[in-house]
């Protein structure tokens, strides 16, 4: 287990246990890297999330903290503040911020179950990815609604099933040759369930917000653009160092493990382009109010 400092009320202890460990510092030791893939979900969330400019603005499972620094520009006259399990990736967002000169911005370190949120409620919650770990989804959402004015906004993005987007490519061939292939999760049937596709069914999601509190609940399916690498080779070593990849990677040998690049580089290679290898990502945009 992760040796980490103790973070109060928490209960999602794997996941704190992964962002502590090999997984947190190797986001946030390549913060650009992981942004590339996932900044293309950065202004549609904001827009949806429609808050006004001087709006308090929580992030939850705000990683690196880049989206954090947007919605704190968008609400120049209020504040943004980005909460996390991971200690690493909070300390490589207070540099950006610091970096950038965002000073209207906080990171707290905190598990979004259970963390008793100081000052004025929310205007708005917003999270990328951040929200399909919860060790109980819907004691986490009811406490995200608890921390939302009445009229606030919830505005998220969440994985759809593998096979809707270029990354399900990528997995398959890798999969082909590892004795125990990774990822290879059911979307969640009911609102408990947790993983990387837990919220990729709409009901699901529903469920979920309505168990919390939620109203005017919108489901919309949101692509885009994701940049592994600069070529073939260096998107697949990337994908290794990614920590569920090498998880699976660990222990299979060396010949398997060489067999599993290959197989890697060469599904990457049919995405290279000018601007490197760039896959279409696939998610849901989800909105709802609190009451």
């Amino acid at each position: 287990m992760t040796t980490y400092d103790p973070i109060p009320g928490l209960v999602n202890t794997d996941q704190a246990d992964a962002w502590n460990g090999y997984e947190g510092a190797h986001w946030a030791g390549h913060p650009d890297r992981y942004d590339a893939v996932n900044s293309g979900f950065n202004a549609p969330l904001l827009d949806a999330a429609a808050f006004a400019t001087d709006a308090r603005v929580l992030d939850v499972g705000c990683g690196n903290g880049q989206l954090t620094r947007l919605a704190a520009r968008r609400a120049a006259r209020g504040a943004a503040v980005g909460l996390d399990l991971s200690a690493p990736m909070l300390g490589t967002a207070r540099a950006r911020a610091a970096e950038e000169g965002v000073e209207n911005v906080t990171f707290v370190r905190g598990d979004a179950q259970t963390h008793a949120f100081a000052g004025p409620p929310f205007d708005a919650v917003l999270s990328r990815f951040g929200v399909m770990f919860f060790a109980d989804p819907a004691a986490a959402f009811g406490n995200l609604a608890g921390a939302l004015r009445p009229g606030g906004r919830l505005a998220f993005v969440s994985m759809r099933p593998f096979e809707d987007q270029d990354l399900g490519t990528v997995v398959d061939a890798l999969s082909r040759e590892l004795p125990e292939p990774p990822w290879r999760y059911e979307p969640a049937q009911e609102p408990g369930d947790k993983g990387p596709v837990s919220l990729s069914d709409p009901a699901v999601v529903r469920a979920l917000l309505e168990r919390a509190g939620f109203t005017e609940i919108g489901v919309a399916p949101l692509d885009a653009t994701q940049r592994w690498g600069s070529d073939a080779e260096d998107a697949a070593a990337f994908l290794a160092a990614w920590g569920p990849v090498r998880h699976h990677m660990t222990g299979v040998g060396d010949e398997t493990e060489r067999r599993a690049r290959e197989a890697v580089t060469a599904c990457m290679r049919r995405y290279e382009g000018p601007r490197g290898v760039e896959l279409r990502g696939a998610a849901w945009l989800v909105t709802a109010v609190r009451p």
